[in-house]
């Protein structure tokens, strides 16, 4: 039996798990967050359910708490993105357009 990967996010965040083939459910609420939660637990054949950690945080502790100690799925934390407010690295940012698009840019 072939178990599935299943990704609970905010739609910000959710693309790039898409991008990478992933099946994701979008939710802007935290009741959206709850009810995706629930009913991915109920899937046999799920295997491993990565959840936004702010997503997470707004579960009730008991149901959290319940899926952490079950075997399967196994539940994985992913840290929200915390960009907001950040200035970017230029550094950082030259680097992956190197790895991009294979040659250095210049940014003014």
């Amino acid at each position: 039996m072939s178990l599935r990967v299943r990704v609970i996010a905010s739609p910000g965040f959710a693309t790039g798990f898409r991008l990478a083939g992933f099946a994701v459910d979008e939710v802007s609420t935290p009741r959206e967050a709850f009810d995706r939660f629930v009913a991915a637990l109920a899937q046999a054949d799920l295997g491993i359910l990565l959840v936004e950690q702010r997503l997470l945080d707004t579960l009730p502790t008991a149901v959290r708490r319940g899926a952490e100690r079950r075997p399967v799925p196994v539940l994985v934390p992913i840290p929200s993105p915390a960009w907001a407010g950040q200035k970017a690295d230029e550094n950082f940012i030259l680097e992956l357009l190197r790895r991009t698009i294979g040659y250095r840019v210049r940014l003014q």
